[in-house]
């Protein structure tokens, strides 16, 4: 496992438009699904990744939570599957119907999602705002495998806060860190 830092991309930026199938529906999902929340959290995940591993059950409870005040999430699984068959989106699907995850699994099979976004490892979190403008990017929470830190996703929870609270999330942001995206 590469560890990759996320690339920290320009706060204010647009979200890149896409349209790719969900894992276990296969309807097609993009941004203008998720516009029309107070906000919206694009995550990259991967199912082999211990990084991701290591704070599955605080993305779970932390979409459950957000979800009832009108934050909306989608999650992007972009990494090579001939290479990585545990990021099949059969398997991923799997993984989110076993964690009770309420919102779309996505898979960009192209990757040209994650190239869009200039996502750069698992997990990578987007925060976008009413106006579809990157307003946070980075990490969940410090946890890291190993670490002995508890995944509490006080970085997320920090940024979703401030936007339900009307605020801006403050600009001092950490790269998240993780296994580098599986590119083909």
């Amino acid at each position: 496992m590469a560890k990759t830092q996320s690339t920290m991309v320009e706060l204010g930026s647009k979200v890149p438009d896409f349209f790719i199938p969900e894992v276990n529906v296969g309807d097609k999902v993009g941004p203008n699904d998720l516009i029309g929340a107070k906000a919206f959290v694009i995550m990259f995940i991967s199912k082999h990744c211990p990084y991701v591993q290591n704070i599955l059950e605080q993305i779970t409870a932390l979409t459950n939570e957000y979800l009832d005040k009108s934050i909306r999430f989608a999650a992007i699984t972009s990494n090579d599957i001939e290479k990585y068959p545990d990021d099949h989106p059969d398997q991923v699907g799997k993984m989110a119907q076993e964690l009770g995850w309420k919102f779309p699994v996505l898979f960009d099979a192209d990757q040209s999602v994650a190239r869009a976004f200039d996502a750069a490892c698992t997990p990578d979190f987007f925060v976008y705002n009413k106006q579809a403008e990157l307003v946070y990017r980075g990490q969940l929470d410090d946890s890291r495998p190993g670490n002995g830190r508890i995944s509490d996703g006080k970085d997320l929870r920090a940024a979703l806060d401030a936007i339900l609270a009307g605020n801006k999330p403050t600009t001092d942001q950490h790269p998240s860190l993780g296994c580098n995206i599986k590119w083909k």
